[in-house]
Formats: structure tokens, sequence, C-alpha cells
């Protein structure tokens, strides 16, 4: 379904650009729900269960469905963010290369609980060819 959106702003007062909408509010919410259950469902022990949020966009996704579990299971997993800046195999910063797209701005790594141990499940708003999720995960090696 094509649609043409302008940041939630009436389309005639604004620049328009096309987008696909694959999910409304509704189906989001239902999503959530979903992951959430499955969570749950696959890690009967929650306390060893930590949402990592990947900055940006992962983190305030990881914060609503910490809420869902919680809601849930009556259980508070950990929570933490990632930030995969120096792990991104798109930046250069060695051999007086210049980076290949602008460079990113680094944001917090918040891991307020040890790692050993947990089950980390990372949180991001999309998954296309898997570098996010690979940067991430080299991330999360090098805290433990």
């Amino acid at each position: 379904m094509g649609t043409l959106r302008a940041n939630g702003r009436d389309a005639s007062t604004a620049r328009l650009r096309s987008e696909r909408l694959l999910l409304d509010a509704e189906a989001i919410e239902r999503t959530l729900a979903r992951i959430a259950h499955e969570v749950i469902e696959r890690n009967p022990s929650l306390g060893e269960v930590a949402l990592v949020g990947i900055q940006t966009r992962g983190v305030p996704l990881a914060q609503r469905l910490r809420r869902r579990i919680a809601e849930f299971s009556g259980v508070e997993v950990a929570l933490g963010s990632v930030d995969i800046t120096f792990y991104r195999d798109d930046v250069r910063v060695r051999g007086g290369e210049g980076p290949l797209h602008a460079q990113p701005v680094v944001r917090a790594t918040r891991l307020d609980f040890p790692l050993e141990g947990m089950t980390c499940v990372l949180v991001d708003d999309v998954l296309y060819t898997g570098r996010t999720i690979r940067a991430a995960i080299e991330a999360l090696f090098d805290y433990g």
C-alpha cells in the first residue's frame, strides 16, 4: 500500500516523500505484545534476560518491550543500550581514508548489569543486512 506522508503534517504544507506503511500503531502494539510473549515463553528465568536497545531507534523500542514483558509477567527484565559507532564496517578511521558516509554521532552505551550468564535480546527498529546486529554483537563481546 503506497502512501504519502510528511512527518505527520498535512501533506499539502510539507515536503512529500513516498513511503510504504508497513504497520500502523495498532499493529505495532500487537507485534510488541507477541514479541513480549515470545521472550517470556522462551525464557523461564526472566531474571537472566536483558533487553539491549541499539542506539538510537532500538532504545525506545526496547523500553516499550520491557514494559510489555513486565505487564504480562510481573518481572522487569534488565534494560541497557549499546552504541555501535566504532563497530560499524562502513566507518573508516585508520590509514587516512575518509568515511564511506558522514561520521555518525557517538551515543552512550549503558549496561548496568553483568553480561555473564545473561540472555541478551538485541532490539532495533529494522533488520536489513544484519550489519547493525553484527556490530552490536561485537560491541557486547567487548563488554564481556
